[in-house]
């Protein structure tokens, strides 16, 4: 059997890690002393209060040592393989401790088989790569082939957001001084997505609902050019009511159809600040998402 295991940063709900019988390994988050645990923390609640962060924002950790191979021995006893698809490298070191973790116990079991795979991004841009993969192993693929599936996923999903400031990137590191400062004083509502799994600016223009407009034009031309819309998420960090409202009013009529509004993990939503967006998944390749060697992205067994 092929497991497929993911982290908490994919921003699954509930619902689909039990329907597609995905592992979710979870980060955590450290807000003045107390840690939560990133998969099983009150959204609500953190979200409620994360608009008084900004001068002194939790941090994030990665998953143990522990925690990773003592799941990983488990699926190797059991005789199964495992696709594992993680939070981008450029975002989280958690990538080299899971590879570090597979090959501990690759040296005590030799007939473990395992493809990990950096999904370059986060949240639904993640998580469409899982989805997919899960969907390649319900079909009978092999690993091989189930991980191809992901690495092809991976090009055709897009992360597009616009936070309401620059503060939480700037004090993440996430992006020059400069920039936040410039961003701040002058007004500017940038248009954020993720390239080669690091944070790039994809649009600059005045205000919130300019910035909206500007989502809503790339994802239109996408769907023209990459051979149509497969699915799409709205995605939010803080208050859920503009993301809603924002689905209600464009993405279901444009769609013609309901449209999930799931909020994106604490961990990502800790250093983006209060923020909407959209992830979605194309038929065909976004220009632009992966410029490097895609097969170097995955580390098989």
């Amino acid at each position: 059997m092929i497991k497929v295991v993911t982290d908490s940063v994919a921003s699954l709900p509930k619902e689909l890690i039990e329907e597609d019988n995905i592992e979710v390994v979870s980060l955590f988050l450290n807000e003045n002393g107390h840690e939560h645990v990133d998969a099983t923390m009150d959204l609500d609640d953190f979200y409620t209060r994360i608009y008084d962060m900004a001068d002194n924002p939790p941090t994030s950790s990665q998953p143990s040592q522990s925690t990773l191979e003592e799941l990983f021995e488990s699926f190797a006893k059991a005789g199964d393989e495992v696709l594992g698809i993680w939070i981008s490298t450029g975002l989280s070191g958690a990538f080299d401790g899971v590879l570090r973790a597979a090959r501990s116990v690759e040296s005590r079991n030799i007939n473990f088989k395992y493809c990990m795979i950096d999904s370059s991004s986060c949240g639904f841009d993640e998580a469409f790569p899982v989805l997919e993969g899960a969907r390649a192993v319900r079909e009978g693929k092999t690993l091989a082939e189930a991980a191809q599936t992901v690495l092809e996923a991976i090009k055709s999903t897009r992360f597009l957001f616009t936070p309401e400031s620059l503060t939480f990137l700037k004090k993440g590191g996430r992006i020059g001084g400069v920039a936040a400062l410039l961003g701040n004083l002058i007004k500017l509502a940038p248009v954020l997505t993720v390239v080669d799994g690091t944070p790039e600016p994809m649009a600059k223009v005045r205000t919130r609902k300019k910035a909206l407009i500007k989502i809503q034009e790339i994802l239109e031309h996408d769907i023209e050019t990459c051979g149509g819309l497969k699915d799409l998420v709205v995605h939010y960090i803080g208050d859920k009511t503009p993301a809603v409202e924002w689905a209600k009013e464009f993405f279901e009529p444009f769609l013609k159809r309901e449209v999930r509004v799931i909020p994106v993990s604490p961990v990502v939503g800790l250093h983006v600040g209060p923020a909407v967006g959209i992830s979605y998944i194309c038929n065909k390749p976004l220009e632009g998402k992966i410029t490097g060697d895609l097969s170097s992205l995955a580390v098989a067994n």
